[in-house]
């Protein structure tokens, strides 16, 4: 056992430590090139120490199941170079609330975030390094993101707009009371499509390119598709919770992704 500990994540270590390096990189970067206050550059290292921590753990607890991967894996590294990515949006959306944020900078590391959604799946597909724990990174920093921006547009639509952010950890803590809602959904475009629309609309209100009333308006209405999306979804898995066999006992892998920006989920057997 002693020597199982001491190898959990000797191939990986490397990998999750020089992401840690590159985001306090990019912090510096940006403190240099735009000035990010000491509250902003706080709030990035906590967050770099935070997925360090817990990606270390995650992968100590996965290792039985990921037994036999020679390193982290090209769509992982995808994955954490999405995560850097989004340290600097939340030390940028932290800094907002000192003085004015670089709007560009912003929404640019925000964008690259999000098309970089579409690729880590495909390459953990096309590499043969799909496991349940990437799938699992992919979704937690997806969520992350649309949390983060969200908090940004507090400031100027107000915060209601936080309810896009928090409804998918409502409801994961929700099911934590409630099993059943935990239970496998079948597969639904119209879930991806409102799950995509959501990063793609608090960036583009993030932006700044549409009057204040106009965001409002886009926000409120990808807001409302979300709702309506998990009160669907909600409304199903109470039907068939008593089934024997059914949803109520399954992974609910579908459900996490509700509210998240990928262009295509990646849960399960896709990542």
């Amino acid at each position: 056992m002693a020597v199982q500990e001491r190898y959990d994540t000797r191939p990986f270590g490397p990998d999750i430590t020089a992401g840690t390096g590159v985001q306090l990189l990019i912090l510096e970067a940006l403190r240099r090139a735009v000035g990010l206050s000491t509250a902003g550059w706080l709030t990035g290292c906590v967050f770099a120490v935070a997925t360090w921590v817990v990606l270390t753990v995650a992968l100590r607890r996965s290792w039985p199941r990921s037994f036999g991967m020679a390193s982290f894996g090209m769509a992982n590294r995808v994955t954490l170079a999405r995560t850097i990515l989004v340290g600097g949006v939340t030390a940028l959306v932290a800094d907002s609330f000192e003085r004015r944020t670089p709007v560009a900078v912003l929404v640019a590391l925000a964008a690259v975030a999000l098309i970089l959604d579409a690729v880590d799946g495909q390459v953990a597909r096309r590499t043969g390094t799909v496991t349940p724990l990437g799938a699992r990174f992919d979704m937690e920093v997806d969520a992350f993101l649309i949390l983060v921006l969200c908090v940004y547009l507090v400031l100027p639509l107000g915060p209601w707009v936080l309810c896009i952010g928090l409804m998918r950890y409502v409801f994961v803590a929700a099911s934590w009371v409630w099993p059943w809602l935990s239970g496998a959904l079948p597969h639904s475009m119209a879930r991806k499509t409102v799950a995509a629309l959501q990063g793609v609309v608090l960036v583009v209100a993030g932006a700044g390119v549409l009057p204040r009333p106009a965001a409002a308006v886009a926000v409120s209405g990808a807001l409302a598709l979300l709702v309506w999306s998990f009160g669907r979804d909600v409304g199903w898995l109470w039907r068939v919770r008593g089934l024997a066999g059914g949803p109520a006992a399954a992974s609910g892998r579908d459900r996490a992704e509700e509210g998240l920006p990928a262009m295509s989920r990646r849960a399960g057997p896709d990542r």
